[in-house]
């Protein structure tokens, strides 16, 4: 269990990176997104754990990495453009 939660706190950094090197400009501080990825994937390998009752590891890591794209895809915001005026409010 020890390892697996390295490894899922590993995987969770290692998305936050990819994420900002992806989307620098959408995405809030570094800080920020790091401990989000990172608990996002802990949380994503204790759910998989506890669904799959110490299953595979490599299960594990899956989940964690799922749940951590998630959690980080929740932090990106929309790109900057000029506002759309809607037809209801000519």
């Amino acid at each position: 269990m020890f390892w697996e939660i390295i490894g899922s706190v590993l995987l969770g950094l290692a998305l936050s990176w990819v994420a900002l090197h992806s989307l620098p400009d959408r995405l809030p501080s570094p800080r920020r997104v790091f401990l989000t990825g990172a608990l996002g994937a802990l949380f994503g390998a204790y759910l998989t754990h506890s669904s799959l009752d110490s299953g595979p590891a490599l299960a594990t890591g899956a989940g964690a990495v799922l749940v951590g794209a998630v959690t980080l895809s929740l932090l990106i915001r929309p790109r900057r453009s000029r506002p759309v005026r809607s037809v209801t409010a000519q």
